[in-house]
């Protein structure tokens, strides 16, 4: 799996666009993304193993709910499993808590991309719930995986995209806000 300081892939996938606009059919509901879309700007790209499933929607729904939160940090998030635009875009128009999404959800059907990040699940063939914080350069800064069975903590992508940001040391459970670490400062008090 790629990992921290690692250049995430070049990719070029369709996907169903970011809010109500990408629910209006085949022909007005489809953008295509690439590592180059939304230059400039940090990424936090989270896949999924399969839509139509159970924890899939709670995590995605979570994402969207994060999603100003996210852009007020100059970060775009990105959705992707290896279902194809129509899947998802179906999907979409039948779950409510996914149908208005501010996110796009991107289209690996060939799983190049899940493959190059050495991310597919080896018994099932579907992504796991990896999730990867990229820098403007298209460096990977934090990489997380969960089983197929355990959602993640979006919430905690937040933080850790804070943390990041900062370019300070930031102790356990630091939050935005708070002082991040001043080793000189350490290094008085224990002198």
């Amino acid at each position: 799996m790629l990992t921290v300081g690692d250049k995430f892939p070049d990719f070029k996938l369709t996907a169903v666009k970011a809010g109500k606009e990408g629910l209006g059919g085949p022909g007005k509901s489809f953008t295509e993304i690439t590592e180059s879309t939304d230059a400039g700007k940090w990424k936090v790209v989270f896949f999924w193993p399969k839509d139509f499933t159970f924890i899939c929607p709670t995590e995605i729904a979570a994402f969207g709910k994060l999603a100003g939160e996210f852009a007020d940090r100059d970060a775009v998030l990105y959705g992707v499993s290896t279902d194809s635009e129509f899947v998802h875009l179906n999907w979409r128009v039948h779950n409510e808590d996914i149908k208005n999404l501010e996110i796009p959800m991107l289209a690996d059907v060939k799983r190049e991309l899940s493959t190059a990040l050495g991310i597919l699940d080896k018994a099932a063939g579907v992504p796991l719930r990896a999730t990867f914080i990229v820098d403007p350069d298209h460096t990977i800064q934090w990489a997380s995986v969960n089983g197929l069975n355990v959602g993640r903590n979006p919430q905690e992508v937040l933080r850790v995209l804070d943390a990041l940001q900062t370019d300070e040391l930031c102790p356990c459970n630091w939050t935005k806000g708070e002082e991040a670490l001043k080793p000189q400062e350490l290094f008085d008090k224990a002198a």
